[in-house]
């Protein structure tokens, strides 16, 4: 064997929910997985963090995000359910100070501070992948700044975890990933490409041209674009390279800038 040959390679996109627990059978310490959930949660996060936010606690549940309020009185308590922030009705106590709109998380309103996110689908893929030994943020909002990660690590397993709406795969988190798959399909074209990166990489070829117009398409897309107070927030998270960061999820389970 040549010693100074590449090491395999190994490309896999992960297209629902369903597919979260089959993660925690892998073994994944060697791994990097990119999350994205593009309307809304990771386009947000990031956005938040560009903005200043010291760092995004995800959660799964309404509750855990009131218990972490409770310990840490001093965090922003951000999230959504149905898409609309969350409300003592649904709390029994309290409003969240933040939903999941990207436009929300401002520099003024989120500087130097720490937010505890809890969304439908997306903080539940990052949850999934925490056995992961790197665990990146995706979205087409960061796509520059991760095919140029990617590409100078080369990682031997990448994992391009959509996270659906509701349990079903999502049109634009396909997308998303398929526009990942493009960008770094060189580096990887030696090693095992799974059918689901080949599959991706297709469908963000057809819908390349006109990625609002495909938001016709998504049933999430169709969704925010027929609520008033929200239909901007589409286009904002297909802007490609708004943000020149890579974010990861730490070991603790704050997202934060890579260092």
């Amino acid at each position: 064997m040549n010693p100074t040959a590449p090491a395999p390679t190994h490309l896999e996109v992960l297209f629902t929910p369903a597919d979260f627990a089959a993660l925690a059978q892998r073994d994944l310490r060697g791994a990097v997985c990119v999350v994205f959930d593009v309307l809304r949660a990771t386009s947000s996060m990031l956005t938040a963090l560009d903005h200043g936010a010291r760092g995004i606690i995800p959660v799964g549940e309404i509750a855990e995000a009131i218990e972490l309020k409770r310990r840490q009185p001093d965090v922003l308590l951000a999230g959504e359910r149905d898409g609309l922030r969350i409300s003592r009705e649904l709390t029994g106590s309290l409003d969240f100070d933040l939903g999941n709109s990207p436009r929300e998380f401002t520099r003024a309103g989120v500087g130097g501070r720490t937010l505890v996110m809890t969304t439908t689908n997306g903080t539940r893929a990052l949850r999934a992948c925490a056995g992961a030994g790197t665990v990146l943020i995706g979205s087409f909002l960061n796509l520059p700044a991760l095919t140029r990660w990617l590409t100078d690590r080369r990682p031997a397993q990448l994992f391009l975890v959509c996270s659906g709406t509701h349990e079903e795969a999502s049109y634009e988190d396909t997308l998303a990933a398929g526009a990942l798959c493009a960008r770094i399909w060189p580096a990887y074209a030696a090693g095992r490409i799974a059918d689901s990166a080949a599959m991706a990489r297709e469908l963000f070829k057809l819908a390349e041209a006109d990625l609002l117009g495909a938001m016709a398409h998504a049933r999430n897309g169709r969704r925010l674009l027929a609520i008033p107070e929200l239909r901007d927030d589409v286009p904002l998270c297909l802007e490609i390279g708004a943000h020149d960061l890579i974010a990861q999820l730490d070991p603790q389970g704050t997202v934060r800038p890579h260092a």
